[in-house]
């Protein structure tokens, strides 16, 4: 690239945005110029987080609005917010990265039952492409909107493609999910309190999820045919960090051998000979998966392990971002692990 991309961050100073800013920070063809956070308006961003003060980015003022122009914005924003926000970016010729869930399921009608509003543009969510490079690479290159998957979908989808990209037939998939705490936001919820949630453990929104119908969407856009998925998350005390188990009902039992053919070259994928443990991805942009056919009980199991700030959120949105710009994808976000 013979000049810097000019990026603005909205919604700077929560979990995403600040895990954004640490991957930007130090990427060589990025300039972030402008942030957003209502928040610490009149702020700069080294006020509100000193660990950014040897960086460019320490006197960066935090504004309600974008100071500088720009070539592309991340949003890290309410899923409402990033609604009526997305379109006006894009009638203004920009690039939009949204890592809200406004834009991930392409059924409109889905919206009003899962995030309890309508879905009023229509033209903006045919444009949106899904943002799992793994599985839509080739259409993320030229989008105008990439609609970043969500933590939980990102670590299952993965562990089902193989079986979707062979045509493997696979019925009753039941997912088994936890989540570090940071999955819920920056913002303070009681139950969440640290004396609370201190050796504790609890499933939560088991009777409706709004990743379910994201994640049966893209299937039936892969597959062309309707699985229903049973998916149960649980939250534990750790800040990040997530492990999906995946149960499927299916014939194939060569899993190793589908695996690793399908990720084959992939530079963030990996498949592991033993259960993988979320500290093997703490701070990357790493999935690892772990294939086992039981066959007492004629089940397929499937364990795949990110970071939900990583894989699952910030650093997928960069790999994204790379991939638009026809840059290597891993630039920028291919740092070992955080360990211990």
């Amino acid at each position: 690239m013979e000049q810097a991309l000019r990026v603005c961050v909205y919604g700077a100073t929560g979990y995403t945005g600040i895990e954004l800013l640490r991957y930007l920070s130090q990427h060589p063809y990025i300039r972030v110029v402008s942030l957003v956070s209502r928040t610490y308006a009149g702020k700069y961003l080294s006020d509100v987080l000193p660990h950014f003060s040897n960086s460019y980015l320490s006197k960066v003022p935090l504004a309600e609005e974008p100071q500088e122009d720009f070539d592309l914005a991340f949003l890290c924003l309410p899923h409402e917010t990033s609604l009526n926000l997305v379109p006006k970016l894009i009638k203004k010729g920009k690039r939009v990265i949204d890592l809200s869930g406004a834009y991930r399921i392409s059924k409109k009608e889905l919206y009003p039952e899962f995030y309890g509003f309508e879905h009023v543009h229509e033209d903006t969510l045919r444009l949106a492409v899904y943002g799992l490079p793994e599985v839509f690479r080739s259409s993320i290159k030229n989008a105008t909107l990439v609609a970043n998957p969500g933590c939980y979908p990102t670590a299952t989808l993965l562990g089902l493609y193989p079986f979707i990209k062979e045509g493997i037939k696979f019925e009753r998939v039941i997912v088994d999910a936890i989540s570090g705490v940071s999955g819920a936001g920056r913002k303070t919820v009681q139950h969440f309190h640290y004396p609370e949630m201190e050796q504790n453990v609890m499933a939560y929104s088991v009777d409706k999820h709004r990743h379910v119908p994201e994640m049966e969407d893209v299937i039936a856009r892969l597959s062309g045919r309707t699985v229903k998925i049973r998916f149960t998350p649980k939250v534990v005390p750790a800040s990040r960090g997530m492990l999906c188990s995946i149960y499927l009902q299916t014939s194939e039992k060569n899993l190793r051998e589908l695996f690793e053919e399908t990720y084959r070259g992939e530079r963030f994928v990996k498949i592991l000979q033993e259960p993988p443990a979320t500290k093997y991805v703490i701070g990357t942009n790493l999935c690892f998966i772990y294939p086992y056919y039981d066959e007492r009980n004629e089940l397929a199991i499937v364990i795949s392990v990110i970071d939900n700030l990583g894989k699952g959120a910030s650093s997928q949105a960069i790999q994204n971002m790379n991939i638009m710009l026809g840059i290597d994808e891993a630039m920028g976000i291919s740092s070992p692990a955080l360990f211990p």
